[in-house]
């Protein structure tokens, strides 16, 4: 998606303007449902999934050329039935407002914090999960009370088809609707004055987003990316780590915003890791290229991308170590086997850029201290993991770090926690969403003061006079 180039006027983007009139329209009409109203909204979600988790397995599995069945299931029908049963377990909750003390100076007043729906929100929808990253932050949103835009990805266009003749089988179009669309309505739908715009995918993108959005003041929640670091323990069981690592980076090819980017290992253990790793991957996937379990690059743009950050590596001096224990040949597809790298440069592409696919440099280290170190002097991570069982250097890695989120001893389990928030912080992202935090980031959370029939406050009205000179003392001893 590219959001840098200017707007154009084409019969989409006229539509698309037309639809998000609608939805204000709409809204002012009708600005705050009830908390029936959510719940039989997240319950119509629900039903989808239910009915339709086979056609959307097959979709995304189009898109790809072949994505795991099994992915789909776990990594994206599973969070996105999870969230929407916790949204409704917790909606009244989430919709109750909160009271609060006045300051001592202004009792018998009351304060209180009302949540109100923001209006009119949209959300950019990335390639690589686009069902979970579409309908993960539509629960947030709809259980906030508000309309809905949905901009899927042009490199998925099967789902996005499929999700847009769901939601609209379902959902007045005033309410949800699912847009389709190259660059230009992508362009456009940036450029529209939501309420709330969240934006899922590259930092890259992600800059051009906030611009768009800035013209119109729109505050923005962006879900980047960047390098996540996996930081192996000096006590660590390499076994262990490198099963679970390798699952993380395995899943989806790779294809997953917080995957592990890299892997800091003991310095003299970097050939056990890679061992250990290897040993794990033979373990999951013995075949490779016609296994169902495996999933391709979802394009060949992003297929040669990947294989020229090998290149680049290995022209520079870096070794491979490829996991692929049958010997096969991917010649005509776009899968890649899973793919160790020493000596990878610090300068070369695949220690700059997300990688995003299933290559996983691995870097020695010679003290917890310059492993830490490492990671600071980086761009702050969307993700990051530590392997060990002590807690005094678990403990020293989480609190001498920043990053998005952090799992100790699995990879990628923060994500799935609807209590807590998922976020970026810096080039990886701002603001976050998941349960609570999500309703409230799409909501106003309106701080009311009620005066008391009976109060103090006329005390300090003018004239003033001696009277004041007496209170602003007593206020300010």
């Amino acid at each position: 998606m590219d959001l840098s180039s200017p707007q154009q006027i084409t019969p989409e983007t006229v539509a698309l303007h037309a639809a998000f009139s609608a939805q204000r329209t709409a809204h002012a009409a009708k600005p705050a449902p009830t908390s029936w109203e959510r719940r039989a909204n997240l319950e119509t979600l629900l039903q989808i999934l239910h009915l339709h988790g086979a056609a959307i397995a097959d979709a995304i599995s189009a898109d790809f050329s072949q994505r795991s069945r099994e992915e789909t299931q776990l990594l994206e029908i599973f969070p996105a039935v999870s969230a929407i049963k916790h949204a409704k377990s917790c909606l009244r909750g989430w919709m109750r407002s909160k009271h609060r003390l006045a300051s001592m100076w202004f009792m018998p007043a009351r304060t209180e914090i009302r949540p109100q729906p923001l209006g009119v929100v949209g959300i950019i929808v990335p390639w690589n999960y686009p069902i979970l990253l579409a309908l993960g932050p539509l629960v947030a949103a709809l259980s906030a009370g508000n309309r809905v835009m949905i901009k899927m990805s042009e490199f998925t266009p099967k789902t996005g088809a499929l999700l847009q003749n769901l939601i609209a089988q379902n959902f007045a179009p005033d309410h949800i609707t699912v847009i389709n669309g190259e660059a230009d309505v992508a362009v456009a739908f940036s450029n529209l004055a939501f309420d709330h715009l969240l934006f899922t995918g590259s930092t890259s993108v992600g800059r051009h987003v906030m611009r768009a959005a800035a013209n119109n003041l729109t505050p923005v929640t962006l879900e980047l990316g960047g390098k996540s670091p996996a930081i192996i323990g000096p006590e660590c069981d390499l076994d262990d780590a490198a099963q679970k690592i390798m699952f993380g980076k395995c899943l989806n090819a790779g294809q997953t915003c917080i995957a592990p980017d890299y892997v800091l290992v003991p310095a003299g253990r970097e050939e056990d890791f890679v061992a250990a790793a290897q040993r794990a991957v033979k373990k999951m996937y013995p075949t490779l290229a016609n296994n169902g379990s495996y999933t391709a690059i979802i394009n060949d743009r992003h297929h040669a991308r990947l294989q020229g950050y090998v290149s680049d590596a290995t022209a520079r001096g870096a070794s491979l170590h490829v996991c692929n224990h049958a010997h096969e040949s991917f010649d005509g597809g776009r899968k890649i086997a899973p793919t160790l790298v020493l000596n990878a440069p610090l300068d070369s592409k695949l220690m700059t850029d997300e990688i995003f696919g299933p290559l996983l440099p691995v870097l020695p280290y010679d003290s917890l201290n310059a492993a830490i170190d490492f990671v600071n002097h980086r761009d702050r991570p969307l993700a990051l993991y530590y392997f060990g069982w002590n807690n005094d250097n678990s403990n020293a890695v989480i609190n001498r770090t920043i990053a998005g989120g952090v799992t100790v001893n699995e990879c990628l389990m923060h994500i799935s926690q609807e209590e807590l928030p998922f976020g970026g912080v810096g080039a990886s992202g701002m603001g976050a969403y998941h349960g609570r935090v999500g309703f409230e980031t799409f909501s106003k959370m309106k701080p009311i003061f009620h005066q008391a029939r009976l109060n103090g406050l006329k005390l300090f009205h003018p004239p003033y006079g001696k009277r004041f000179a007496a209170m602003i003392k007593l206020l300010l001893r």
